[in-house]
């Protein structure tokens, strides 16, 4: 498997891209595409796909923690 990417959208989903696996809590693997949106709000009625319900309900900017060295 390839290394994969976890995007945090700003006001977003979660953008995963990649080679990744995504299973529910008994092991069943989703169907997923090469890339797809992973919901942050709730509001989605595909969870736990983002289906852009979040558009003007949903703020959250995260931001990595910048590292001095």
């Amino acid at each position: 498997m390839s290394n994969g990417q976890i995007k945090v959208m700003d006001n977003g989903p979660l953008r995963v891209s990649g080679e990744v696996e995504l299973i529910d809590m008994d092991g069943n693997k989703l169907t997923t595409k090469q890339s797809f949106s992973l919901c942050r709000c709730g509001l989605t009625s595909k969870m736990p796909f983002c289906d852009g319900s979040h558009k003007g309900k949903f703020d959250s900017c995260v931001r990595a923690e910048k590292q001095l060295d």
